[in-house]
């Protein structure tokens, strides 16, 4: 049976409507899947979809995504599977109710047709038991993560039944298709995920119980410092659900009687008073944690009751923070206090407890890393910690290889199109950036300021930069992409009155972002893509932004406006589309809207129709680099305000917002200026000329200066 269909799957349908399966329809419509989504009646999947439609962090990029998805009900529309590529299955967690489904399905669709089942624990063989012989060859199981929009990691599992070419291709078309990265595990209880993952979770509960220690003192060791998510251990245990963990726990215990360690996974003393009270995590507002309007109130483990929630100390940790994970988790295991006796009585246990499990459960220790990095946020893998920190007699990693289980080392596998900006060679290093080769003729010009910060001084570096490149990529090396223009370096001029080192600084940005426009550039956007950073990015022929990447202009937060050349193109873009578009652009700019994510940013025109969304989180250089072989210089449209009484449209908008007590006077004020930029500029040049002068009135107002004040010393803006 050939399987090259399923590479240009189009139509999906999901059974089953609950947190998972409403989870997976609405990432897959997010890429652009026709997905169809069916629970028991029409009834249950409109509840069902209800909520998830009202779920937070949200599942949609956009919320008229939810309305692309066809809804139907088991009893009266099963036969829309039948126009499905694939088939993704995601009811109940019991075996009865999914064989019963599989059975009605075998039946119904095509021969061709994709087919898995989405379980976190159910053995994926005894599914299939029963069904025809082309139903068993392509029916896999599919462990996606929750919620689905943002975490990337798959497991998915086969039965000895399964055609391998159909594990290829599924594998194929979920990593290119469907955006996620794929570990193909083997079909043993919890997979790796769950098996380790849970065993590990519980595990953290009991030493914290046997050793007297708070929930606070854990989570500040088993987070960022041990290379862990900031929710450490017990925030971690109620964002998954107590009931959660104690079903997936219950699961693994009785079906793994061979396993030595499994006592471990009876549930905590703490965990079962929480459970008889019904207070499961997040999901029922406590937990380990409650949250109290802003603040977090702690659950004592000794008096079962909650207190305020205490911060952790380690001022030994705290010294060895910014060494190499490894180093510094070496230092703390041998550390004569908390740390080092918990991590003594847990981490060692857990690494011990994977090196038990991995030939059971995982074809190679890089497989069983990744689960634990892609799909828990850690920053090493077991194995890869065992190698940093010294615990193991001959590495598992080693020059590009890996140790198999019959202990050769064997070559990691080649990802070309997983490469990170990082990992191409620098071939030229300036104060503020970095040229990497990107191959084919291609190189990036890659931002290395703190955050992405754009300063006077890379400006002029990237000026001089510019004339020696011919295809780029515009990136940052930054954990964003920008945070905006250095607001250090403005206030000191401010504060010296230089207005004539300002305007400077701001012609030569806009001059900066105009020759973009000139270039054969693309640029790549990953996180914050805010301001000066922005205007900058949004001039290249071409962007590409990873689908989570926030953008806009937050300087009225700050009492300015965008200064460098930002203004100026919102105007102009919004032309096109007339006098309301413009209207909506200026009053944007006023409230310094800024976007949920890279498809909001199209919306509000921060980014272009022609410029691409990268659903995939570890594909950005890679799709920048295709679009820069091929990217040329776009002309400019020519400046054309569209026709109607476009002041008076602007001041009607802005007065309702003053009414409303959405602006202040102030606000007002830096509003009339972006006004009379988008309304009294008779060019693309003259617009510009506006923007700085215009600009440049309000860095010497008081009240401007009081924001950039407050916002630098609090990190938090103020409307004055």
């Amino acid at each position: 049976m050939a399987y090259e269909g399923w590479s240009q799957a189009k139509n999906v349908c999901v059974i089953g409507a609950g947190t998972m399966g409403s989870g997976i329809a609405a990432h897959l419509a997010n890429l652009g899947f026709e997905v169809t989504l069916l629970d028991l009646t029409e009834e249950s999947v409109q509840a069902a979809f209800a909520r998830a439609r009202a779920a937070k962090p949200p599942h949609f990029f956009v919320p008229e995504t939810a309305e692309k998805i066809r809804l139907g009900g088991i009893d009266k529309n099963l036969a829309w599977a039948a126009e499905a590529d694939w088939v993704c299955e995601a009811i109940i967690e019991k075996m009865d109710a999914k064989r019963a489904l599989f059975e009605k399905l075998d039946e119904l669709l095509p021969e061709t047709t994709a087919i898995t089942t989405n379980t976190s624990g159910l053995q994926i063989a005894l599914l299939s038991e029963g069904r025809s012989e082309s139903f068993r060859k392509r029916f896999l199981g599919t462990h996606f993560f929750n919620p689905p929009r943002y975490l990337k990691l798959l497991e998915l599992i086969p039965t000895p039944e399964t055609d391998p070419e159909a594990v290829r291709a599924m594998t194929q078309f979920l990593e290119d298709k469907v955006a996620r990265r794929v570990v193909v595990a083997k079909d043993t209880p919890g997979f790796i995920a769950n098996r380790f993952g849970m065993w590990a979770m519980i595990h953290a509960i009991h030493v914290t119980e046997k050793l007297g220690l708070s929930i606070e003192q854990v989570d500040a060791i088993t987070g960022p410092f041990l290379g862990r998510p900031r929710s450490g251990s017990f925030r971690l245990n109620d964002i998954v659900g107590l009931d959660i963990m104690q079903d997936i726990a219950n699961n693994l215990y009785e079906r793994c009687p061979h396993d030595p360690h499994r006592d471990l996974l009876a549930t905590p003393n703490s965990m079962s008073v929480l459970l008889e009270r019904g207070w499961i995590g997040e999901k029922a507002g406590q937990g380990y944690y409650r949250r109290e309007g802003k603040e977090f109130m702690a659950f004592d483990l000794l008096t079962h009751a909650y207190r305020q929630r205490q911060e952790a100390s380690f001022p030994e940790l705290d010294a060895i923070a910014k060494e190499p994970l490894g180093a510094r988790v070496a230092k703390a295991l041998d550390m004569r206090n908390e740390v080092g006796e918990f991590l003594r009585h847990h981490l060692v246990p857990v690494l011990q407890y994977a090196e038990s499990l991995k030939e059971e459960i995982s074809h190679n220790v890089l497989d069983f890393d990744r689960v634990m990095m892609w799909g828990f946020g850690w920053e090493m893998g077991p194995f890869a910690m065992l190698d940093a920190i010294g615990g193991s007699a001959e590495p598992y990693y080693r020059d590009g290889t890996q140790r198999d289980f019959s202990g050769a080392y064997v070559a990691l596998p080649s990802e070309p199109q997983y490469r990170q900006i990082k990992d191409y060679p620098v071939v030229e290093k300036g104060e503020n950036f970095n040229v990497r080769d990107l191959g084919e003729g291609v190189v990036a010009l890659a931002i290395t300021t703190k955050m992405g910060t754009i300063t006077p001084a890379l400006v002029e570096e990237l000026h001089a930069k510019l004339d020696s490149l011919d295809r780029f990529v515009l990136c940052s090396e930054a954990r964003h992409f920008s945070l905006g223009f250095d607001l250090t370096q403005f206030l000191a001029k401010i504060d010296a009155e230089d207005w004539d080192g300002i305007l400077h600084d701001l012609d030569r940005l806009q001059q900066l972002a105009v020759r973009l426009s000139g270039k054969r550039a693309v640029s790549a956007i990953h996180g914050y893509a805010l301001g000066a950073g922005l205007e900058l990015a949004f001039q290249c022929p071409r962007a590409v932004a990873l689908a989570d990447a926030m953008m806009g202009f937050p300087e009225s937060k700050v009492g300015l406006y965008p200064g460098g050349g930002g203004t100026a193109e919102m105007a102009l873009r919004s032309q096109a589309d007339g006098a309301k578009s413009v209207v909506d652009t200026a009053v944007r700019l006023s409230l310094g809207e800024v976007s949920a994510n890279a498809d909001h940013a199209r919306h509000l025109g921060y980014l272009r129709p022609t410029d691409i969304t990268e659903y995939h989180p570890e594909r950005l250089i890679t799709t920048a680099r295709a679009l820069a072989l091929a990217v040329e210089p776009t002309l400019r449209p020519e400046w054309h305000l569209p026709e109607g009484p476009l002041t008076g449209m602007i001041d009607r908008a802005q007065d309702e917002l003053v009414s409303k007590g959405t602006i202040s006077d102030y606000d007002r004020q830096i509003a009339d200026r972006i006004k009379a930029v988008f309304t009294k500029s008779t060019s693309y040049d003259d617009a510009l000329i506006k923007e700085r002068t215009h600009f440049i009135e309000l860095t010497q107002k008081a009240l401007t200066h009081a924001r950039i004040k407050h916002m630098m010393e609090t990190g938090k803006p103020l409307r004055n």
